[in-house]
Parts: structure tokens; sequence; C-alpha cells
């Protein structure tokens, strides 16, 4: 590793190290938003933009990160920007630190993994580069899997950036509209449970099995031809 590629991941862990030893994960709670909700309103109707351009900028820094918090900043987004515009600020600056993760992944890790594990590789990286959109879009709307740990997989393959960027962005539209609007309706919401309900995340898996339909007509006309 060179040494700029080591000063990169030297910053990125400080910075996780100083979340953890400041506890700033102590402002992300469901307690703590609700606390200062009115604040947060009243600071918005007078500093609306940098209210904007702050909330955009702590999402992106948490995402790029990946650092624990995300869905009580898009429950803050409802709160503060109201439903629709609360869902554009919140797909944006995750999509954006989405897409920091997966390129410091892939400047910092990919050339080691690809010259360790390149054959083996191989398969999987066609596939990403024939069908990664579909792929990518069942994995953002099915929520069994970690939102930061697909970031830094995708990150490690050969997957294309136009592909991530614009898989995540409408992948992740429903989720963040359903805690985003959540958000709005704060008041009503004891734990992060009452938004995730069994319904929404079946919801959401049906969804993600739609998405992958292309892929599997694919294949099943591969095998016939």
């Amino acid at each position: 590793m060179n040494a700029k590629k080591a000063i990169l991941l030297l910053v990125a862990l400080l910075a996780v190290g100083l979340f953890f030893y400041l506890d700033l994960g102590r402002f992300l709670t469901l307690s703590a938003l609700k606390a200062n909700r009115q604040a947060l309103a009243e600071y918005y109707a007078t500093h609306g933009a940098v209210t904007v351009a702050a909330f955009m900028a702590i999402y992106i820094l948490q995402t790029a990160l990946s650092l624990p918090g995300a869905a009580i900043l898009s429950l803050a987004a409802g709160a503060i920007f109201g439903s629709l515009m609360g869902t554009l600020y919140a797909v944006v600056a995750a999509t954006v630190g989405a897409t920091l993760a997966f390129l410091v992944t892939r400047y910092l890790l990919r050339d080691s993994i690809i010259a360790k594990f390149g054959p083996k590789l191989e398969g999987l990286n066609r596939e990403l580069e024939a069908r990664g959109f579909n792929y990518l879009l069942f994995l953002r709307l099915v929520p069994v899997f970690p939102f930061f740990l697909i970031n830094l997989a995708a990150g490690l393959t050969l997957l294309p950036l136009r592909t991530f960027a614009l898989g995540t962005f409408i992948g992740i539209i429903p989720g963040g509209f359903v805690f985003v609007n959540a958000g709005a309706s704060l008041a009503g919401i004891q734990s992060l449970r009452d938004v995730a309900s069994p319904r929404v995340l079946g919801s959401f898996a049906l969804l993600g099995l739609f998405a992958l339909v292309p892929v599997l007509y694919g294949k099943l006309k591969q095998r016939k031809g």
C-alpha cells in the first residue's frame, strides 16, 4: 500500500475512532431527536440553506464512514424538512455517502483482493458487468442486507461506478421515504420497530424479487439457447 492510500486509510480510521471516543452516537438516538426536534425546526425556519447543507454533510459523512445512525437521520429529515423534501435530501446524501464508501474501498483494497482472489472473482464480475444494476437493486430493496456492507463489497468488484450510484439512488427511495415519512409524524414513534414493520419489510422483499426478474429471465433464456 502506497503512502497516499495509507494516509487516506489512517484518516478514515481516525474519524471513526473519534466518533466512538467522543460518543457522538448519543446524538443519533430517537430520544435525542425527539428532545431536539422543536429547536431543529425553529433553526431551519430561520436558516434554511445552512440547515439543509449541514444535514446532508452529516448524512454523507455517516454513510461514507459506515457509522451507525442512518435510520435516525432519515427520521430527522422527515421531522425537519417534511416527507417530500426530506426524502430528497436523505436519498441524495445517502447515495453520495455510499458512493464515497464504494470509491474508498475500491481505491484502497480492490487491487490487493483481485491479486489474491482474481480467478475466483471472474465469474462474479462478469455477472455484475452484465446484470449488475438488477443485482444491486435487489440488494438495496431487500432490507436483509446491511447497507454499509453492500457499499464495501461492491467496491471490491468490477461493478461500474455509474451502475452503483444509479442502482443505489433508485433502490433506496422506497425505504428512505418510509422512514422520512414516519419522521414527519415523530410523536407517534416509540421505537424503530414501529417504522420497519413486518408488512413494510415484506413489501420491500417483494420489490426486490421483481428487480431480479430480468436476471432470472436472462439465465433461463441462456439455458434454452
